[in-house]
């Protein structure tokens, strides 16, 4: 079938994409010492044809905001000199782009990898029984909330055309949403999930009094967690709705629904997946992603299974239907940066599998 829908132009505030296509965050370690290089700048220019980059994860201004010492940072001047290349050299192929903001939490990474300081996390928990650190203090929750707000002014200085929040996947947002690793009695936990929302609302907050209302914010939320893939904190639209509302209330303009297979229902009764109900509940415009133009799902991918070129008439169907506005693309990016062109051009016989080897060079 024809894939307009997919190249139909789309605006939200300071965005305005030419198709609806957003290449995915996909953490890549190619920035030494967290700095970005001009490999890493070529790399997303490559990839101008899609509507929005959004790059891989980059930590905030905490120490311990990352586990991977080849992943970048968004601070620091060197590290912003950096990303000030890469926008230039986006912008210079055509190309529209925001920085993921980033921090891991108590997440594990290679022994050693991890910064100097504290670990960041709600109640000192990794995932349920698995120590890590003790519990932020109020002093590390209000610095934490002023270092994605001064990235995100720093993003829109340097040139970006939106910012992403990572509160997704288990990490550092993320641990505070969900219930077994947020074990807090004071104002940032709770029995409920909008309890235990504030600590993201405040970073929205934050965020958007640093880059003014007519600056795109997206957030990036998913139910699955690195830790446990079969988590759920919504049962229901109206357990979805009470999360949501008070990160929207906040000032996120795109909620950026991560699921590990796109066409998988949310809630029983309804075909509609995660973006779909985030959209129905909130009115905002959402990214679904999970699996999309590829065979298997990215996380057996990534370990090791091999994946081959997928129809996308399921998704093309829903997006014609608006049941979400963006599509995030991930592996098939990763391989192939004229994905987006040869979609368009209906040259489907020349799109790329995946396999895992791809990770050890930026194509």
């Amino acid at each position: 079938m024809s894939a307009s829908a997919l190249f139909r132009p789309f605006e939200v505030k300071s965005l305005k994409l030419k198709n609806r296509i957003v290449m995915a965050p996909m953490t890549r370690s190619f920035s030494p010492g967290g700095v970005v290089t001009e490999e890493v700048a070529a790399y997303y220019a490559r990839r101008a044809s899609v509507g929005l980059i959004v790059s891989e994860g980059t930590g905030v201004a905490r120490s311990a905001s990352l586990n991977d010492p080849n992943a970048p940072r968004f601070h620091g001047e060197a590290e912003l000199a950096g990303w000030k290349r890469v926008i230039d050299a986006v912008h210079a192929e055509g190309g529209v782009m925001a920085p993921q903001l980033w921090h891991v939490g108590a997440v594990s990474g290679a022994k050693g990898a991890r910064g100097p300081g504290r670990i960041d996390s709600p109640s000192g928990l990794m995932a349920p029984g698995r120590e890590a650190g003790e519990p932020m203090r109020d002093e590390d929750i209000a610095a934490t909330i002023a270092a994605f707000a001064s990235a995100a002014a720093d993003a829109r200085r340097l040139g970006f055309d939106a910012v992403e929040l990572h509160g997704a996947h288990g990490y550092l947002i993320d641990e505070f949403f969900w219930e077994a690793t947020n074990r807090r009695t004071d104002r940032y936990g709770g029995a409920t999930l909008p309890e235990r929302s504030r600590f993201a609302a405040e970073i929205v907050r934050a965020v958007r009094k640093a880059v003014g209302e007519d600056f795109t914010v997206i957030l990036r939320l998913s139910q699955w967690k690195g830790q446990d893939y079969t988590a759920r904190m919504a049962s229901t639209p109206a357990e979805l709705e009470g999360w949501l509302a008070p990160l929207v209330d906040a000032g996120a303009d795109i909620l950026h629904c991560s699921q590990r297979r796109f066409w998988e229902p949310e809630f029983e009764g309804s075909d509609l997946n995660f973006a779909g109900w985030a959209k129905k509940l909130t009115g905002r415009p959402t990214i679904t992603v999970g699996s999309v133009g590829l065979s298997g799902e990215f996380l057996a991918a990534f370990k090791g299974q091999s994946s081959e070129p997928a129809s996308i008439g399921t998704l093309l169907e829903r997006l014609e239907r608006d049941e979400f506005d963006l599509v995030g693309v991930g592996r098939a990016l990763i391989v192939d940066p004229d994905w987006a062109r040869k979609v368009m051009e209906g040259r489907y016989s020349e799109l790329s599998p995946f396999h895992r080897e791809a990770l050890a060079s930026l194509v």
